[in-house]
């Protein structure tokens, strides 16, 4: 199946590496217009600079989404560059390993303020914009098997993206009838620059090995539930916690 996203546009947050990366570069391939943001900027006119050399279309957005002063002159720099968000993805997010005893109270709150507080301000903001239109649109928060599982050692990481499932369900049925899709991926493992050094050590290669396939997910295995759901053809589909971890769960 082709997505054609052309028309369209769209905002990823946590875009200067990993999966917000790769979800920028599989929109603007599929023809959307991308406001990429980040706390990098010099790693977001990097991937703008590609996106474009390419012939896509993409604004470079400086953007830490714990700074709730600067979400909306964010959407209003993407929106005066690209044209009216259609599509949020709602990816910064950042971990915290480590017993519950050792985790310090400004630990938690980062955690709390990057994995929740930021999607939730995000979501609201560009909704209201949505609204405003009267054309709807289609938010895409990335939650983890975390929200639905425990996963040792990540209680602060896990309680946040149990949070953020929640709140993917509670916007979905409060702006459903103004044609806003919101849905929730639910990735497994996949291997980044955040946890690479992690899973090439001896324990990571021994949790590996303990998945039913024995491998890790990669990034482009979430392509297709990007797209899906960034398209017309998730029109029926929100309020959605999907689950895309390589059989990870079982």
């Amino acid at each position: 199946m082709k997505t054609d996203l052309t028309g369209r546009t769209a905002f990823v947050t946590g875009a200067t590496s990993g999966l917000g990366r790769r979800f920028a570069t599989v929109l603007a391939e599929a023809g959307a217009a991308v406001a990429i943001a980040g706390r990098r900027l010099e790693r977001l006119e990097s991937l703008k600079a590609e996106i474009t050399a390419k012939g896509g279309k993409c604004a470079a957005v400086a953007l830490d989404v714990t700074d709730a002063r600067r979400i909306a002159p964010a959407l209003e720099e993407a929106e005066k560059a690209l044209g009216p968000i259609d599509i949020l993805v709602n990816n910064a997010g950042m971990n915290s390993q480590g017993a519950v005893l050792a985790i310090s109270d400004a630990e938690f709150d980062q955690v709390m303020n990057t994995n929740l507080r930021g999607p939730f301000l995000m979501a609201r903001e560009t909704a209201r914009k949505m609204i405003a239109r009267g054309k709807g649109g289609s938010i895409i928060n990335i939650a983890s098997i975390g929200a639905l599982r425990v996963l040792p050692g990540l209680t602060a990481y896990c309680m946040s993206k149990a949070a953020l499932a929640m709140m993917t369900q509670c916007l979905a049925r409060e702006w459903a009838r103004k044609n806003i899709n919101v849905n929730a991926i639910c990735p497994g493992y996949i291997e980044t620059e955040l946890n690479s050094e992690w899973f090439h050590s001896e324990k990571g290669q021994e949790q590996i090995n303990s998945f039913p396939r024995r491998r890790l997910a990669a990034e482009q295995d979430l392509d297709g539930m990007l797209l899906l759901l960034a398209s017309p053809a998730a029109r029926a589909i929100t309020g959605a916690l999907l689950t895309v971890d390589d059989g990870q769960s079982l």
